[in-house]
């Protein structure tokens, strides 16, 4: 497909002598159509110019040459440079693009680049919270959008499933394991054992120690320690499962922390050779004051155990030398900023390629909080993830009995609107703002939601059955889709795959989300304001196709952030 942006920033290039590529990344699209479809600010150039951006707009102007079947016209407001395409053109390249595209959007410009995205990760023995919510599904979003844009993903669930926590389980276990139906109901019961003895942890300090001595007793091997481990790994997968299964998530690496308990003897030896290892209290910490880092990176604790710096450590040794990276995603909490500093600075002395260091990046997202406070599993106050889910399906279950009670597969239906106004509740605003859960908010299914965008593909269905065909691009009359309402909603459908790829410019799944809501938007307003079925053979298929695209559109843009349409609502 024509690519606009880059014809223009190639013709400025030429009278202003800077590299096209930097050009091409200051053109923005006016909110105001009427500065048409383009602007390049000339104040960017302003200072090396030495000239005023009127100026420097109306030499450019003067200096360019245009391709008039391309744009239409360029116009200087102010200091920018205004271009406006022209209109049956652009109306022509979506369209045919997306006749011969079966995947529009899709492309190769990350073919044969690396990309490793760390996300999910719950506790093992914990209970699946909304918390976790966050990770899952952004981390999700990002891997399906990089995938779509010809990157090799590799997803990693790297699994809580290692450190004090569990010699704290080991111990309640010993305690009182007999007082609880592990099996029955794993999660609830361990995480009653798990507060319990945080608790008793709290009031007599000889059972907190016993417990640290359970971890190393696990890290070394101890035969009782690994078995109840086992155990509660076991368990505890199967009942993530479920959740996983209603959200749609995959993974293709289940590694968690304790599959690397034999890889970092390598790391502490590796960090010993470089003098930089160095003892503190009777634990070993690597010092960053001098990389303004003022908190040192403990490497093994006092007791001869290790932390989750070690753990993190010997996954990027690993996943440097499996999978050759070329950008490894952490998709986690800001709390964790720290170590993530931290670690991926002493990842610089591991000895591995300056590329992969460089391509270690933290994705962080704000926290999930209820409206009393901020959640926590040793106190118990927390939502879990699968009775939300159930009880959002539960509650589109209820609007679709009061509202279309003859639907056919209402099971199904509910499903997808309830798991997708979750998902698309979390992935709509931006990743770094902090959430505060609320029923009411979340399952909300009116205005800028989920399943307002299910609710607008399914109307393009509807309309699609009624016409009974959809028209041979060679059928269409492109001016035909000259009208306000059609060229905002291909301009719309023009910028799909320019949207996706700014997402992982930014690791921002937020960016799709709001583009798929303007999607909706801009065909219920061409909806409202054009009659699609008419006398007239020659705008109802070009108006029939146009409603075809935009369905195509917002069912590849909704399965990229995980959500499943309905055919019917």
């Amino acid at each position: 497909m024509i690519n606009f942006k880059e014809i223009i920033a190639k013709e400025i290039a030429k009278s202003v002598n800077i590299d096209e590529k930097e050009l091409e990344s200051y053109i923005e699209i006016p909110k105001d159509t009427n500065n048409g479809d383009y602007a390049f600010p000339c104040f960017r150039l302003a200072k090396e110019l030495k000239k005023a951006p009127p100026m420097i707009a109306n030499d450019i102007k003067n200096n360019i040459k245009i391709d008039e079947d391309l744009i239409e016209k360029v116009e200087v407001i102010g200091g920018y440079l205004n271009f406006y395409i022209h209109q049956e053109q652009m109306v022509k390249e979506v369209l045919q693009e997306i006749a011969k595209q079966e995947e529009y959007g899709k492309s190769e410009i990350g073919k044969g680049k690396n990309i490793v995205i760390d996300y999910s990760a719950p506790n093992i023995a914990k209970p699946f919270h909304i918390g976790h919510l966050r990770s899952t599904v952004i981390g999700g979003a990002l891997y399906n959008i990089y995938q779509y844009l010809g990157y090799h993903t590799i997803g990693i669930n790297h699994l809580g499933d290692y450190g004090t926590q569990f010699g704290k389980l080991i111990e309640g276990y010993k305690l009182w394991g007999k007082e609880y139906n592990v099996e029955e109901d794993p999660i609830n019961e361990l995480t009653k054992i798990y507060i319990r003895i945080n608790q008793l942890c709290k009031e007599d300090e000889n059972v907190l120690e016993q417990c640290r001595m359970n971890f190393k007793l696990l890290e070394d091997g101890d035969s009782y320690c690994t078995t109840i481990w086992e155990k509660f790994r076991n368990l505890s997968l199967k009942e993530f499962q479920r959740v996983y299964d209603l959200l749609g998530s995959k993974f293709d690496s289940w590694n968690g922390e304790a599959f690397y308990s034999d890889k970092m003897p390598e790391v502490i030896e590796i960090l010993e050779k470089t003098g930089k290892l160095v003892e503190s209290q009777g634990a070993k910490i690597i010092d960053l004051e001098d990389k303004g880092i003022n908190t040192p990176c403990i490497i093994q604790k006092s007791n001869g155990s290790t932390t989750y710096a070690t753990r993190d450590l010997a996954a990027i040794l690993y996943r440097a030398r499996t999978y050759d990276f070329d950008k490894a995603l952490y998709v986690v909490s800001y709390e964790q900023t720290l170590h993530f500093k931290q670690v991926f600075e002493v990842a610089k002395l591991l000895g591995i390629d300056e590329k992969y260091t460089n391509g270690l990046q933290h994705v962080l997202f704000g926290m999930v909080s209820l409206p009393t406070g901020k959640m926590s599993t040793r106190e118990g106050n927390i939502v879990k993830l699968e009775e939300l889910l159930k009880e959002a399906i539960a509650r589109a279950k209820e609007i679709i009995e009061e509202k279309n009670p003859d639907l056919e597969n209402k099971d199904e239906v509910a499903k997808k609107v309830g798991v997708g106004a979750v998902i698309f509740n979390d992935l709509s605003n931006s990743r770094i703002k902090d959430e505060i859960f609320d029923w009411n908010q979340i399952l909300n299914f009116q205005g800028e939601t989920g399943p307002y965008i299910q609710y607008t593909y399914v109307r393009t269905k509807s309309v699609l059955e009624k016409a009974g065909y959809i028209p041979k691009i060679e059928e269409i009359t492109f001016k035909k889709l000259l009208d306000e309402s059609s060229k905002n909603t291909i301009k719309l459908l023009y910028n799909f795959e320019n949207t996706l790829i700014q997402v992982t410019q930014k690791e921002e799944p937020s960016i799709l989300s709001r583009y798929l809501i303007e999607l909706a938007k801009a065909f219920s307003n061409f909806y409202n304001e054009n009659k699609i079925l008419t006398e007239d053979r020659d705008v109802q298929n070009a108006r029939i196709y146009l409603t075809y695209a935009v369905g195509n559109v917002l069912k590849t843009g909704a399965k990229l952030l995980g959500i499943e349409m309905p055919n019917k609502m």
